[in-house]
Parts: structure tokens; sequence; C-alpha cells
């Protein structure tokens, strides 16, 4: 299980309580240290005010109940398709068309999803040079982060046994379409997500001439971007095995 994270408001309660905790206790007559004129007015400590405890889910006191957690069961049995039998755990809303519709951006092998839009190999040298090269370094040759350009000779394929030569999108990846579907939803790492069609298909063309598999002066769209055939296409098949759980 990944890190935990707590709203502010409980994060402030627990610096409260370990200031609280490491403080010396006050005795039961504490007076204030006497001025200079020894004119000080004795006054008594004022017990802290006991934080309010959070309202929890009746059924869900740190943990879910015997019911929820049967419930939770028969929903994984079924495969979560009956989402209407799942218990109302206290939390969260429904997530609405527009919602779903805007995490729903993933893009197939084939091109499907793509959206409408083009860009230019000179373009995504622009965009690539303001976003991309502190990280990537300058022709894609890897800086703070990894590299993206770099062909293996002869398009090998020799990582399982040769680790001399770096996992770039022109050695090793078996689709240009995966490309384009990363950059769209994880890049700029400062900004994921906020390109928008037209600057996603540019820089794509950049990387993919970087990997000399595009010229200068190409244009990518919907239907030239899934064409592309990647040195790595034959690399890879398909998951098809049947008979136990299938992840999809």
């Amino acid at each position: 299980m990944g890190k935990s994270f707590l709203p502010a408001s409980c994060t402030a309660a627990a610096a409260l309580w370990l200031l609280s905790a490491c403080a010396p206790e006050p005795s039961t007559g504490s007076a204030v240290v006497a001025a200079e004129d020894g004119a000080a007015t004795p006054v008594r400590s004022q017990p802290a005010p006991s934080l309010p405890r959070p309202e929890l889910h009746p059924g869900m006191p740190g943990l879910l109940n015997g019911a929820e957690l049967e419930a939770l069961h028969e929903a994984r049995e079924r495969g979560l398709r009956d989402i209407e039998g799942l218990p109302d755990f206290g939390f969260g809303e429904a997530a609405s068309p527009e919602r779903i519709a805007a995490w729903d951006i993933d893009i197939g092998p084939d091109g499907e999803g793509l959206p409408p839009g083009s860009g230019s190999v000179e373009r995504g040298e622009t965009l690539y040079r303001l976003q991309c090269v502190q990280c990537h370094g300058a022709r894609g040759e890897g800086s703070q982060f990894e590299a993206l350009a770099g062909r293996v000779p002869g398009d090998r394929f020799p990582f399982s046994e040769d680790r001399r030569y770096p996992i770039t999108v022109g050695s090793y990846w078996p689709y240009a379409t995966t490309l384009f579907d990363y950059i769209r939803r994880a890049m700029p790492q400062a900004a994921p997500g906020s390109l928008p069609p037209d600057d996603v298909y540019a820089l794509t063309a950049f990387i993919l001439q970087l990997n000399g598999l595009l010229e200068s002066g190409d244009s990518l769209d919907a239907e030239s971007l899934p064409r592309i055939r990647m040195p790595a296409r034959d690399r890879f098949v398909r998951d098809d095995r049947r008979g136990g759980p299938e992840v999809r």
C-alpha cells in the first residue's frame, strides 16, 4: 500500500497534539513569572479544549463491517458489474458522464480513440525545446529522466542479455500510438494533460523524427500516426491466454 495522506485539518490537529505531548506539565497553580517590579498577578493554567473527533460512517469506524466486506466480496466475484448492489460507504459521489469522458482517453494500437488534429515535426521541435529538453536532453538522449531517442544497430532486440543499450521509443516501443497516449495524459511533468491534441501530435512527430522514423517536414494526424511501423513491432505478441483471470 502506498503512502497515506491526511487532510490539512487532521495534520494540524496532529501537530497540536505533538506539541502538547512534548511540553512540560503545567502546575495546577502556575503563576506568571514576575516582571522586574515584581507586580505580576498569578494566573491559573486553563486546560486545552479537546479537539472534535471526525464523524465516521456508522458502519466504518476505521474498518468495514462484516456486511460491507461480504458485499464487496460478492461484487468482486461478479466482476464489479452490478454496482447497484454495493453498499453505501458514506463518502464519494457518482461519476458523471462528463467526468468519465475526461478520463476515457486511452488510444488503441490501431489508432482507435485518436482525436482530430495534426502536428508537424517543426512545431514539435519548438514545443520540445520549451517543454521537454530539460528532462530528456536536447536530442532525446536523456538527462534527468529517460532517453527518448536511439536505435540498436540492425534494430536488434538484445535487452534481456545486453544492458548497454537504453530502452527508448525507437528501440523498444511496439506502437507509435502509445507515444501519443502517454504524452497526452502524463506530460509535461509540471502540468500533465494540459497539451491540446495539435501539440501532442507535433511532439509525437518530433520524437519519432529523432528516432529516424519521420523526416523533417512530415506531419502526423489520426490517420497517419497508426500507420507508422515501429522497429520493435514484431517483438511483442497479444496476450490471448484463456482459462484463468483475464485483465483487459
